[in-house]
């Protein structure tokens, strides 16, 4: 497979940042110790991106201190940030988040996340009231159980890592086609990322992961983001960046369908600058 040059303007929708010695909360899954903000950047210039959402790691809990000063390193003109807060979160604290360049907030619904369910719909709400959205990850297979609900909230909902079936499903399963049905709401996205958390078939094509990927790109291109999920702190071995990039080219032959994911819907999704969304002219590098 030949690499992928993104296009100017290309955003990577989830990544993590980590500072040393920041308390993490009870019973939080991992928290490294050694990344940093530096070591992305080195990453992502070398793929050629511009643009990042850093998405809260969960071992901080409520406190978006680190990942606030992640957007202000990479430029906040480039980065949006998804916080985690629950729901005594004040009116003050989104203003503050939002001046900091935050844009949602996190519901992490699988073990090591800190806000239960009971919480989600007013937490919605709330963030609802300053244009934020909510990002979603949780067993995919349990979406038609959490379907209504999550039409109930207000504005978009960006759903994690191609739906995260935890056992994958095939594309007429009916909780990946209550997927699909979510995403007709014209609500709803989707991030073509992490295949390696859940896929059986393994790498180099974690093809039964990618086939939903492929699934729906095809279903509703004009609802897809990409996403490193870097640094990938619970995976070993960790996946190859530049693998991750490619991978999208399977998912997404077309050039302009690239260009709109990479792009396009990033901008929509989280208010970057479109003057450099130029239509995609650019040919894979060797």
């Amino acid at each position: 497979m030949t690499h992928l040059l993104p296009p100017p303007g290309a955003c990577d929708t989830h990544l993590h940042v980590y500072r040393p010695g920041t308390p993490t909360v009870p019973g939080a899954l991992a928290a490294p110790e050694t990344e940093e903000v530096g070591r992305y950047r080195a990453m992502r210039d070398a793929l050629g991106l511009s643009r990042a959402v850093i998405v809260q790691p969960t071992a901080y809990g409520t406190d978006n201190r680190v990942t606030a000063e992640g957007i202000a390193e990479l430029g906040r003109a480039e980065t949006r940030g998804v916080a985690v807060v629950d729901e005594t979160v004040s009116e003050a604290d989104l203003r503050a988040l939002t001046e900091a360049g935050f844009c949602g907030a996190r519901m992490q619904m699988l073990p090591g996340g800190i806000i239960p369910w009971d919480q989600v719909d007013r937490i919605a709400d709330r963030v609802g009231g300053w244009d934020w959205h909510v990002q979603l990850q949780m067993d995919g297979r349990l979406l038609p159980e959490r379907e209504a609900q999550i039409l109930s909230w207000p504005g978009q909902v960006v759903i994690d890592h191609i739906g995260k079936f935890l056992d994958p499903v095939r594309p007429d399963h009916p909780a990946f086609r209550c997927l699909l049905r979510l995403i007709d709401s014209g609500r709803v996205w989707v991030k073509l990322s992490a295949p390696y958390e859940v896929s059986r078939d393994g790498a180099p094509d974690y093809e039964d992961v990618s086939v939903l990927a492929r699934a729906l790109v095809a279903h509703a291109p004009e609802r897809m983001l990409w996403a490193s999920n870097w640094p990938h702190i619970l995976t070993t071995p960790r996946p190859d960046d530049r693998r991750m990039l490619d991978l999208l080219q399977d998912w997404a032959p077309d050039a302009a369908t690239r260009h709109r994911i990479l792009c396009e819907n990033p901008g929509v999704v989280y208010g970057f600058d479109s003057a450099i969304m130029e239509p995609d002219t650019s040919k894979p590098a060797g």
